[in-house]
């Protein structure tokens, strides 16, 4: 695992969004595995801004996004569809073909998770797969005690990541209780994984994560056995390692 310390969020972001604008210039074509939530958006404003300033294209790039609310139309605003054309497709020309995420309004929820992890093994794979990771553990939404050799499935929300994205909803009630994510082996699979994390909340789940033992207890543990993992962290969440 490499490591990477930054001083702040923003130092944070910079060096994370370098490291996918590397993999951007070296293979103009990859398949790039993007998250959603607040710790990525710094980095896709310095991607948006390196964009114009034409130090990066992204016209050969293909995006599969690691997750999506079950029942919400993609038109939503609290969708991660929508959160992606907002903050990063719609601003870079990337071309709307080639960006993949759930369907969270799909009938067959089973069929849904089927043909999801047939696309990205159509496209080649994810060749860089960027990760948040929540205060316990989690990847995308593969809570504690999930299995290392889940696909994309359909999971049912726990009621802290309802509680903490409740916020993004006028009514409790809107908040959806289901997500379409990519499984444990769906992100596995992934050729590099680069990992960012940002604040003091997160110090002891990154030292637990990267310093404990394995245990689906900590789903992000599992990265210990990926061989290409680059971990980009501001001071505070890595006060413990």
């Amino acid at each position: 695992m490499r490591l990477y310390r930054a001083t702040d969020y923003n130092d944070m972001s910079r060096k994370a969004a370098n490291i996918l604008s590397a993999q951007v210039i070296l293979k103009p074509n990859s398949v790039l595995g993007l998250a959603t939530g607040s710790t990525p958006l710094g980095i896709y404003r310095q991607l948006v801004e390196w964009y114009k300033k034409g130090d990066i294209d992204f016209s050969e790039v293909t995006t599969v996004n690691l997750d999506e609310y079950a029942g919400l139309p993609k038109d939503k605003t609290q969708s991660y569809h929508y959160y992606m054309k907002h903050n990063f497709w719609d601003h870079v020309n990337i071309s709307p073909e080639k960006t993949y995420i759930p369907d969270g309004t799909a009938d067959d929820a089973k069929a849904e998770c089927l043909a999801y992890d047939r696309l990205i093994a159509g496209i080649g794979g994810i060749d860089m797969q960027l990760l948040g990771i929540g205060n316990n553990g989690h990847i995308g939404f593969n809570e504690p005690g999930t299995s290392f050799n889940t696909d994309t499935h359909l999971v049912k929300l726990t009621e802290t990541t309802i509680e903490i994205n409740r916020r993004f909803f006028d009514r409790e009630e809107d908040m959806p209780r289901s997500a379409f994510t990519m499984g444990i082996r769906s992100i596995m699979q992934s050729k590099r994984i680069l990992l960012v994390a940002s604040g003091a909340q997160k110090a002891e789940i990154l030292n637990n994560a990267f310093l404990g033992p394995v245990t689906p207890s900590v789903p992000a543990s599992v990265l210990q056995l990926h061989n290409d993992v680059t971990l980009v962290g501001d001071a505070e969440a890595l006060s413990l390692i």
